[in-house]
């Protein structure tokens, strides 16, 4: 799919919203104003929201069917599209460092406590919404995916060891007994 874009000029919140939405969905930047993506349904329903914005600023949008016109133009597209997807992807591995690199730092420093926790498994419940993002645009599947799949996986495991620590953390006071009078 090709989607060519005109904006008006200004104001700027525009163009930036129809970029980052482009960029969000995974489309990649052909020239200019015009974005490809693979014929998938993932990448048709965001085109669908892209056109609604461009809509709103008062632009223009061509969404086309498009077939690459060679192998050598299809293979370009394609590793185009992988490289975007393995930048993604790394960029995804690093805030699983990150993420784990914030849990071992509440452990060192004692904080286990239920309200960190909370905030923890949201940060955990991010990165899994994230990976599904990426995951359904890596219709490809580089192998950059696999690895990411295994770090969401230690993070997962991550929080579970912390949750332990906590829930012992909290209800310790309450497993020891009191001396008897």
């Amino acid at each position: 799919m090709i989607a060519a874009i005109r904006l008006p000029s200004g104001p700027s919140r525009h163009r930036v919203a129809v970029w980052r939405e482009l960029r969000r969905i995974g489309a990649i930047s052909v020239t200019g104003g015009t974005w490809a993506a693979p014929a998938a349904a993932a990448f048709v329903t965001g085109f669908d929201r892209v056109a609604e914005l461009v809509h709103r600023a008062d632009g223009h949008m061509l969404m086309l069917d498009a077939v690459a016109r060679n192998e050598p133009t299809r293979a370009s597209l394609k590793n185009e599209f992988n490289a975007a997807r393995i930048e993604e992807w790394a960029e995804f591995i690093s805030e699983c460092d990150k993420y784990e690199g914030e849990i071992a730092r509440e452990k060192r420093i004692g904080k286990l406590t239920v309200a960190e926790l909370d905030e923890e498994e949201q940060s955990l419940d991010r990165l899994r919404r994230w990976f599904h993002e990426l995951k359904a645009r890596d219709i490809f599947g580089v192998t950059d995916g696999i690895r990411a799949e295994e770090r969401l996986k230690q993070c997962v495991q991550l929080l579970d060891s912390y949750a332990d620590d906590v829930y012992q953390a909290v209800h310790a006071p309450l497993n020891r007994e009191e001396p008897h009078a």
